[in-house]
This record gives structure tokens, C-alpha cells and sequence, in this order.
């Protein structure tokens, strides 16, 4: 059975594995670990693995109302967009700035489109 760890190098996830002699490592970014986690859970399900009972498994997408929206710039000058939608506990969504960039371009989009289209494309 091969070894595998989980660390931080910075900023960066490092997935490492060991077989004997052999080792190999991966860095990556917050988001290509996020997609790595999903491809991962798609695969378990695929092959009919479920969840144990109180284990998480991460969804495609969570459909909540905020009920509190809080947009701000954290100690590294990163946009921040903190959250507390539903049940779920509070978190924060650190942005690059042309993630921010999209992010309120799109909404500023949608907001300046007639409601009567919006409603036609889905409500978004």
C-alpha cells in the first residue's frame, strides 16, 4: 500500500505519495485542489462509493440564500467576499483580482439586463 500525505507549502496544497523507494509529490493552487476533490468524489460515485455516515462529501453546487453578504480586502490586499448563507457555517472567499474583476462585471451585466430577459436565461 503506498504512503500518502497532505501538506501546505505556502499558499499551494502538496499532495505527496510513497511506494517503497519511490516518491512523488504535486503542488497545487486552492483551485485546481478544489477540482481534483470533485473528480475524485465523481469517481467514488461512479464505482458506487458513498460517504461514510458523518463524512462530507463536497457537492457541485450549494443553492442558499445569503443572509448576510460582507465585501472587503484581507492583510495581503486580496478581495475578500465574506459569507453566512443557510446553514452552513460563515466562510470567506479570497478572490485574485480578475477573479473579482469577472465576478463584478457579470453581476453588473445581469443587473443592468431587464428583468424579463433575466428571468428567460434561467433567473441568472
Amino acid at each position: 500500500m503506498a504512503g500518502i500525505s497532505v501538506t501546505l507549502e505556502g499558499d499551494n496544497i502538496q499532495l505527496a505519495f510513497q511506494k517503497g523507494e519511490q516518491s512523488t509529490a504535486v503542488v497545487m493552487d486552492p483551485h485546481a485542489a478544489r477540482s481534483l476533490v470533485r473528480a475524485v468524489s465523481q469517481l467514488l460515485a461512479a464505482i458506487g462509493e458513498t460517504a461514510e455516515e458523518g463524512e462530507d462529501m463536497p457537492e457541485e453546487m450549494v443553492d442558499v440564500t445569503s443572509q448576510t453578504i460582507d465585501v472587503g480586502m484581507d492583510e495581503h490586499g486580496m478581495a475578500v467576499v465574506a459569507l453566512q448563507a443557510g446553514m452552513m457555517p460563515p466562510f470567506l472567499l479570497r478572490l485574485k483580482d480578475d477573479e473579482a474583476r469577472h465576478i463584478a462585471q457579470s453581476l453588473l451585466e445581469i443587473l443592468n439586463s431587464p428583468r424579463d430577459v433575466r428571468v428567460s436565461h434561467g433567473d441568472h
